[in-house]
């Protein structure tokens, strides 16, 4: 039975860092939202008809794996609120790893624009990343998703059953990290390092 905890939020809220917490604390198999995209645009360029059908495969069958293997996995994703067909995406992540026995957990992070512009241009993003390090446009594109999306829920929304939304406006990685591992009862796998970070 594998487990899927979701680390959602808006561009350079911090996703990917507290993703990497969860991931060393828990010793969780880790996919970035990023992982499949550069990987697509690295094989078939930026945003064409190959790319984003890649980016879906290449995701789809990551998750059909970790079920099959019984691989308990991060994964990071913006999500649109208000766009039905990003929530009914979730919806099937969370169905495809609960139908196989296992938990899906969703955690939302929020934080101020100004900090996540600020985020938005440190190195270990431009390092894991490659699309961003073209700043101009990332930071265009961030201002606009903000300007024309709902990219964090309301407040008192909740979206499934085991749901937290953590303001880490202020809040170092291992802070959020922990909250999300003691408002869940998660407890830590039993794996070497080489099962769920090799070559990170």
């Amino acid at each position: 039975m594998a487990n899927l905890i979701v680390v959602c939020g808006p561009q350079a809220v911090g996703k990917m860092t507290v993703a990497e917490s969860l991931r060393d604390k828990l010793r969780y198999n880790m996919m970035m939202n990023h992982d499949s995209i550069e990987m697509s645009d690295k094989i078939f360029g930026f945003d064409t008809p190959a790319q984003r059908e890649f980016n879906s495969l290449f995701r789809k069958n990551a998750f059909e794996l970790a079920v099959k293997h019984n691989v308990d996995l991060i994964f990071t994703y913006v999500c649109a609120f208000d766009m039905k067909e990003d929530l009914a995406y979730l919806e099937s992540l969370k169905n495809l790893f609960e139908q196989a026995g296992g938990h899906f957990f969703f955690v939302e992070l929020k934080a101020t624009l100004e900090e996540r512009l600020f985020r938005n241009e440190t190195p270990h993003r431009m390092e894991r990343k490659a699309s961003k390090k073209d700043v101009e446009w990332s930071r265009a594109n961030l201002l606009q998703d903000a300007e024309n999306h709902k990219l964090n829920t309301d407040e008192g929304e909740k979206c499934f059953e085991n749901h937290i939304k953590i303001d880490n406006t202020h809040l170092e990685p291992d802070e959020v990290a922990d909250r999300v591992i003691q408002k869940f009862g998660l407890v830590p796998n039993d794996k070497d390092e080489k099962e769920y970070r090799f070559g990170v």
